[in-house]
């Protein structure tokens, strides 16, 4: 990381000093409704999250400031973008307005990675001369629902995923030749099928049409294969500054065994693993998991092991067999973690727990569980991971009392 890494703190200086309103803001932000703080100044967008954090994490524990990003743009590694015809029945793609299915047209996003958005713009052209019609939730007419791209900001790599309501698309081959002669660094395409009325934008069945249907990432000195359904960090630059300090918070020797719940790709246990005696992996989605141990042949680490699983019920099951461990780094959904989760963690009784969330109004409410089983707040650190929007991720060390 060579990236500058400010740190803001909220105090009455500072807030005299701080510019209110952004000099740049997006001109779709309200139709948009994806970056809440748009109309803030990035510092003052800072001051606002810290003060969010201290607000429900400072009963604890006194707050770190929050570490921000030297350039808050097109740091989105994952973009997505629905399509649908507008009222000149011209094809747009963009993003639907909040609370609605309304496609907000977007050419050009501030937080999203720009290669992304031009590849979004040569699709929406190709659909003319292809005949392929964006789909239409009323009538049931159409094809294409949505388009993902993601890509590794480290590799370069990049993969393009089309979604349909139907696995027949016309002249695809000359499609994704057309595709490829704009855009010559796309590794791989894939068609994925959702045919269902759903929110969800993947569906569950998919076909190749071109490369190996992954692309690889380097994060933290480690490479990582990213297929299509499988979680990775939004911002890599963040994630690496998050990651940083979860595990400066685990403060391994090297003597421990690592629990990491909600283990995804693998990002954070095998980031651990060089510091750890050994790692345990668990995570409900089964193709995540697969990756995960392609990520840790890949990186010729030997001490992670994943398994696909609820992770409470894991670790209900190590107690039951007198297993311990010494760490668990968990990274919840925005939900956070039921109660039953948690009681399997008390359970367990690790002697550290470094809890990462991207929700501290959740981590707030799992902090009160926690801290009335037997653990105690350390430390609180704050990262800005999605600049402009009203989310900020939170890393906290507990230790077992007593």
């Amino acid at each position: 990381m060579t990236e500058s890494k400010p740190e803001w703190k909220t105090n009455s200086s500072a807030c005299r000093a701080i510019p209110d309103k952004n000099p740049r803001p997006c001109p779709l932000y309200r139709k948009c409704g994806g970056c809440q703080l748009q109309n803030m100044s990035y510092p003052r967008q800072l001051q606002w999250k810290q003060s969010a954090v201290e607000r429900l994490l400072g009963k604890f524990h006194p707050v770190e400031p929050i570490i921000g990003m030297a350039d808050p743009y097109h740091y989105r590694n994952k973009v997505q973008a629905a399509f649908a015809l507008d009222r000149h029945k011209k094809i747009v793609s963009g993003v639907y307005q909040a609370s609605t299915h309304h496609v907000v047209p977007v050419e050009s996003c501030m937080t999203e990675d720009e290669t992304a958005d031009r590849i979004m713009g040569t699709i929406r052209r190709l659909m003319v001369p292809f005949r392929i019609e964006p789909y239409d939730e009323v009538t049931g007419r159409g094809l294409l629902r949505h388009v993902l791209v993601k890509r590794g900001f480290a590799t370069g790599e990049i993969m393009v995923v089309l979604v349909t309501v139907s696995p027949i698309l016309p002249a695809k081959n000359n499609l994704v030749n057309a595709l490829r002669k704009a855009h010559p660094e796309i590794k791989t395409v894939i068609l994925n099928i959702n045919n269902r009325h759903t929110s969800m934008i993947l569906g569950e069945t998919e076909k190749v049409l071109y490369g190996p249907g992954f692309i690889e990432d380097r994060l933290c000195g480690l490479t990582f294969r990213i297929s299509a359904k499988s979680f990775y960090q939004i911002n890599p630059a963040q994630t690496e500054v998050l990651y940083g300090k979860a595990i400066e918070f685990a403060a391994l020797t090297g003597t421990e065994t690592v629990i990491d719940a909600y283990c995804g790709i693998g990002t954070i246990g095998l980031t651990a693993s060089s510091r750890a005696k050994n790692v345990i992996g668990v995570e409900v989605n089964r193709d995540a998991v697969k990756d995960a141990i392609v990520n840790a042949r890949l990186n010729r680490v030997k001490n992670a092991y994943f398994y696909t699983a609820d992770a409470g019920e894991f670790m209900k099951g190590m107690a039951a067999n007198h297993e311990t461990a010494d760490v668990v780094l968990m990274d919840p959904p925005r939900a956070g973690s039921d109660e039953k989760f948690l009681s399997s963690l008390v359970t367990l009784a690790p002697e550290k727990v470094v809890y990462i969330s991207c929700n501290p109004e959740t981590q707030e409410r799992d902090l009160l569980f926690l801290t009335a089983h037997g653990y105690g707040v350390e430390k609180i650190q704050p990262v800005d991971m999605f600049p402009h929007t009203n989310h900020v991720e939170c890393v906290v060390l507990m230790t077992k009392c007593g």
